[in-house]
């Protein structure tokens, strides 16, 4: 069990999407969930995808400050949300 960094609900790992802060510091999505680095999770629902980089827990998850061009950059790469979660067609 996971715990989504937008809205706290808790869901099963793969029910959620995984964003990662990179041995580099750079933060990006992680489709597959299994890059090196620091992890935090999101509901796959449009809401919780638009609000990812809007609030300062994303940033308290992967223990690093998020500026504007990090968040921007997160808001244009998000996963849709009808292709993102187990078993969405």
């Amino acid at each position: 069990m996971r715990s989504c960094a937008v809205c706290r609900r808790r869901a099963a790992k793969d029910s959620l999407v995984r964003l990662v802060r990179g041995p580099d510091g750079e933060v990006r999505w992680d489709p597959g969930g299994k890059a090196p680095g620091r992890g935090a999770y999101v509901c796959p629902s449009g809401r919780c995808l638009e609000q990812v980089a809007q609030k300062g827990r994303l940033a308290r998850a992967l223990r690093t400050p998020l500026g504007a061009r990090d968040t921007e950059r997160l808001a244009r790469t998000a996963p849709q949300a009808p292709s993102v979660g187990k078993g969405s067609d």
